[in-house]
């Protein structure tokens, strides 16, 4: 019998993007995500990077193998009244998210980026 244990850490998904400067603008000047890294095996080769706000991590990949567009992530937000009032503020021409609270006792702000993924960043009511 082993002693030892499998233990998961946290996730990092990779969403699928087609124009750097609209991911970019998005992520990095709307949503206020931190430029980690940048990588391509060539210049004229496919972007992958890294985003980061905080602890929460996020790949972008210009790489038609790495996923599918049309993905899906929940962000677990502490304050999302701020959020919410900071993208608001920022008047993005593209996107003026609601706050909407869920049967399933969350609030939640979900925002779509130029290539067909959604980011909904939630608050749990049951505390």
């Amino acid at each position: 019998m082993s002693t030892s244990k499998i233990i998961m850490k946290n996730t990092t998904p990779i969403l699928r993007i087609f124009d750097e400067e609209k991911a970019k603008e998005f992520y990095l000047a709307f949503l206020e995500f931190v430029l980690d890294w940048e990588h391509r095996f060539e210049d004229d080769l496919p972007l992958y990077m890294q985003i980061s706000y905080g602890n929460c991590i996020i790949h972008l990949s210009e790489h038609h193998g790495d996923c599918c567009p049309g993905g899906a992530i929940r962000i677990e937000v502490e304050n999302l009244e701020l959020l919410h009032s900071n993208l608001i503020s920022k008047k993005y021409k593209y996107a003026r998210p609601c706050i909407d609270t869920t049967p399933w006792n969350s609030r939640e702000v979900s925002i779509g980026d130029p290539f067909g993924n959604r980011i909904v960043f939630f608050e749990n009511l049951q505390k």
